[in-house]
């Protein structure tokens, strides 16, 4: 690994083991502009070892449900939180990995899952290891070896985010999801805001642009990216607010498939509710939702999506013998960035 790449890592290994000591050390919103989560995902979380809950640094809810049984890995999986989340939603069947170089942050992760097992009644395949997200086979991560890939404002820290994305594409299973939350910014950051620990620590001078973000995982062969939740964080420190000047930052939780879409996908589904939490309907992305039980025509991009995943089960799909493709239905977050002011509050009550 290149010395900058170490350097980089050095500095965040430092930020969220030895300078940040819970959320509220954190300077911006980044942590607190969080849509709340589900009720089911409130649920565990409430049951959670404090020590876990206290050091969790995420900017988003990127756990999805109806994932019993599956395997699932963590990006930067820090003090554990999602991680023991996603451990309940998976159940005794399922596996649940995770991913961080921080030591600190590994110990704390580690130290609490019997305590978590003995709430949750059984043992859950939970591990921790200490790895790079760029360099995931190195950690032991074997290539198509998971189901669903979470990451929680993790992305942005990185120094090499083509080779993270590339890594995890190897890892998933095809139908697989990325589905993960992290920071983006409304213009190319300056490269010269690198240098700052607290700018690079907080996620903002690692934040792509949404432009590049989305070339980058297109050209690896993602599906198109589907945004599932956006919010604006708010910068807080007036030292900070000063360096980055009219940047605009947004939490967003996105979903990449790994699918190849097709025009001949195009067609009808129905969404059967047997996803438990979302019985009456499934938000697919932001301008996707289906009601149970209520036939609609979509996309090929969408119906490759929904025919070819691991969400296949829970439609009907119905593809016509003539491929009539309709308009593309995923907004650019470029689009929904316009349209987002202010924060949605994050707390389960």
């Amino acid at each position: 690994m290149a010395c900058s790449d170490n350097s980089a890592h050095n500095a965040v290994k430092d930020y969220y083991g030895k300078v940040l000591s819970s959320t509220s050390d954190l300077k911006t919103s980044a942590c607190s502009s969080r849509s709340a989560p589900h009720p089911l995902v409130c649920r565990i979380i409430k049951t959670i070892p404090s020590a876990v809950n206290d050091k969790f640094y995420g900017c988003g809810n990127p756990i999805p449900l109806g994932i019993e049984g599956k395997d699932v890995l963590d990006l930067g999986s820090g003090s554990g939180r999602d991680c023991y989340v996603a451990a309940a939603l998976v159940g005794p069947q399922g596996l649940v990995t995770g991913v961080d170089m921080t030591d600190e942050q590994l110990q704390t992760a580690r130290e609490n899952i019997d305590a978590f097992g003995t709430t949750l009644g059984y043992t859950p395949n939970l591990k921790f290891v200490t790895g790079y997200i760029e360099e995931l086979k190195a950690a032991g991560i074997s290539d198509s070896s998971a189901d669903i890939c979470i990451s929680n404002c993790v992305v942005n820290l990185s120094p090499n985010k083509p080779k993270v994305f590339t890594s995890v594409f190897n890892a998933l299973r095809t139908g697989g999801e990325l589905h993960f939350s992290d920071m983006y910014a409304d213009r190319p950051v300056p490269a010269s805001l690198l240098k700052h620990q607290s700018l690079h620590g907080e996620g903002l001078s690692g934040a792509l642009h949404t432009r590049e973000f989305e070339r980058i995982v297109t050209t690896i062969g993602f599906a198109q990216p589907r945004v599932l939740a956006i919010t604006q964080v708010d910068v807080y420190d007036p030292q900070l607010k000063e360096l980055v000047g009219d940047i605009k930052y947004y939490s967003i939780t996105y979903r990449l498939f790994k699918v190849r879409e097709s025009a001949e996908s195009a067609g009808y589904v129905t969404y059967l509710g047997t996803i438990a939490g979302h019985e009456d309907k499934y938000v697919l992305d932001v301008d996707n939702t289906f009601e149970k039980g209520v036939r609609v025509s979509v996309s090929g991009s969408t119906g490759s999506v929904l025919s070819d995943s691991w969400l296949a089960p829970f439609f009907n799909i119905e593809k016509p013998g003539s491929p009539q493709d309709k308009a593309a239905d995923i907004s650019s977050a470029e689009t929904l960035m316009k349209a987002t002011t202010g924060c949605s509050a994050n707390v389960c009550r």
